[in-house]
């Protein structure tokens, strides 16, 4: 259930510490990417100028979560034609679990896909990502197996679909 205070919207670069800050904590402390990765988790302002960068916010007005949309180009990775979307580099922190950040996120990330006039959207996660997939497969996302793909040794991600018509 995502929550009705929750403010999800585009990043600025005001916000690029923060989203750094979020998305190399969240991905280091729970050991989900080797450590050479960490430089492309913690390069926002890099990332910004291939994706649309969205924030999740309390209350407050303190970052809560972000993702990376991508609509087009390189960054997408698993995206396989024009009619694809892709996001990646999803992050909540921990102290906002199960207040539905990680859904606002992807819900936005699915509308803005849409209205971009995409057909289906697609994502790679770690094998160990298990809270992901519960989040993924509630929204209706299906596993791909034969997209599945290794960026590295050792490090297998699974690719996850969802039809937006």
């Amino acid at each position: 259930m995502v929550s009705p205070a929750l403010l999800v919207g585009p990043a600025g670069p005001a916000d690029f510490p923060r989203i750094a800050e979020l998305t190399v904590g969240v991905y280091t402390a729970e050991d989900l990417v080797s450590p050479g990765y960490v430089p492309q988790l913690a390069d926002v302002a890099g990332r910004a100028g291939r994706a649309d960068l969205l924030v999740a916010r309390d209350p407050g007005g303190h970052i809560v979560g972000s993702v990376a949309l991508v609509l087009e180009g390189d960054f997408g990775e698993v995206t396989e034609s024009p009619d694809e979307a892709a996001f990646r580099m999803l992050a909540v922190d921990r102290a906002a679990r199960g207040r539905g950040v990680g859904e606002a996120l992807v819900r936005a990330c699915l509308d803005r896909a849409r209205a971009a006039g995409r057909h289906r959207m697609v994502l790679s996660t770690g094998d160990r990502m298990h809270a992901a997939h519960r989040l993924y497969e509630r929204l209706g996302f299906s596993r791909l197996p034969e997209r599945d793909w290794t960026p590295v040794p050792g490090i297998d991600l699974w690719v996850y679909a969802l039809e937006l018509r």
